[in-house]
């Protein structure tokens, strides 16, 4: 028997394929996973969860207390109004991509994505039997997903567009008037807006704008992965429109029950903790970005300077020779194209590594032979 002609059609994940060629001696900068430990007061309420035997079930849209704090954050960092009652705890913000993205999709239905974007957003359009419309993100834009690029590809069929900002993989940030035209044109062809905000606290010199501010027709996507160097906790969250609210709970709760118990109680003491260490984290992303930034563009390799998230996104010549020859030199990169075909004669860098090893990995990218 076969698999079914849905999933024969998505690639394994580009950037995984890259990280299984990890030797002993390699800098890994294709993963996009901080580099920090989890802050202390988050681990020490894990273990306080299971010496009080917190390792059950809870409801499927996660505990109360979380939902709380999460509707607290919403309105006082992203000028979101919600309520506990629209607010589902995911496994992670793929999870909660998942399950807006195919609570929503027919069979035939468009969703625009950004391109060059996340691997996952396409692989979850075609799992819905959905179709992917790419939107260019240009690099003389800054790679800035514009509403007026967007709306040539609305058509009859689209019934959602995906947005990320700041951006993997390029880092980009979208500007005030970029979210509200986008919210505009969710609004004026009655569609819906995910909204993928998981670096919305890694951003320098620029502010983070939420569509949900300016339009109701807005599933917020956020989680805890990024920020609070989380990743293996898996927990996210998704804020719905209430009237969806029913729909994505559905593919949810068949999918995976409910978030983990533990990882509920991490999350809620992320949130209600000291916020220094997410200060400490995004102005080390800084630094070690600036550095990456001024190392490539002394090589000669073009690169735009990202505002967010912990990524760069050269321009270069044949970026797969330049990637296969910095696997060489145990320097482990993804190329463009792995981000979509608008990816192509790129590569992708993750500073999600600590400052030696950058240096280390730049050291020897300067003495490539390509």
């Amino acid at each position: 028997m076969k698999p079914a002609k849905r999933v024969e059609s998505i690639d394994l994940s580009g950037i995984r394929k890259m990280f299984d060629m990890v030797g002993e001696d390699s800098i890994n900068l294709a993963l996009g996973e901080p580099d920090f430990d989890t802050p202390s007061y988050i681990r020490e309420a894990v273990k306080e969860a299971l010496n009080e035997g917190f390792t059950h079930y809870t409801g499927n849209t996660g505990i109360m207390e979380l939902r709380e704090a999460i509707c607290h954050k919403l309105k006082t960092d992203n000028h979101i109004k919600t309520s506990p009652e629209s607010i589902i705890v995911t496994v992670g913000a793929s999870g909660a991509l998942y399950s807006s993205i195919n609570a929503l999709i027919e069979e035939g239905s468009e969703v625009i994505i950004p391109d060059p974007g996340f691997v996952a957003y396409d692989a979850c359009v075609k799992l819905s039997g959905g179709r992917s419309v790419p939107a260019p993100l240009k690099d003389e834009n800054d790679f800035r997903m514009l509403p007026e690029d967007v709306l040539e590809q609305v058509t009859p069929r689209t019934r959602a567009i995906i947005i990320n900002s700041p951006n993997n993989p390029t880092g980009a940030v979208l500007e005030k008037e970029d979210i509200k035209g986008l919210a505009d044109i969710a609004d004026d062809h009655d569609l819906i807006l995910i909204s993928d905000e998981i670096y919305d606290k890694i951003i320098y010199e620029k502010k983070h704008y939420s569509p949900a501010s300016y339009s109701d027709n807005v599933i917020t996507i956020n989680g805890f992965s990024k920020t609070y160097a989380m990743t293996g906790f898996r927990i996210g969250y998704l804020a719905v429109p209430p009237h969806l609210m029913e729909a994505v709970l559905k593919v949810h709760q068949y999918s995976v029950t409910c978030a983990t118990s533990i990882s509920q109680k991490a999350a809620l003491a992320a949130l209600q903790g000291p916020q220094d260490s997410v200060i400490q984290m995004r102005d080390e992303f800084k630094r070690r970005r600036d550095l990456v930034v001024g190392r490539l563009q002394g090589m000669g390799i073009e690169c735009n300077l990202p505002h967010g998230a912990f990524y760069v996104f050269p321009s270069i010549e044949n970026p797969e020779k330049f990637v296969e020859e910095a696997l060489k030199k145990d320097v482990v990169l993804v190329p463009g194209s792995s981000f979509g075909q608008y990816g192509e004669g790129h590569f992708r860098i993750s500073y999600a590594a600590s400052y030696e090893d950058l240096v280390e990995a730049m050291d020897r990218l300067e003495s490539l032979e390509w």
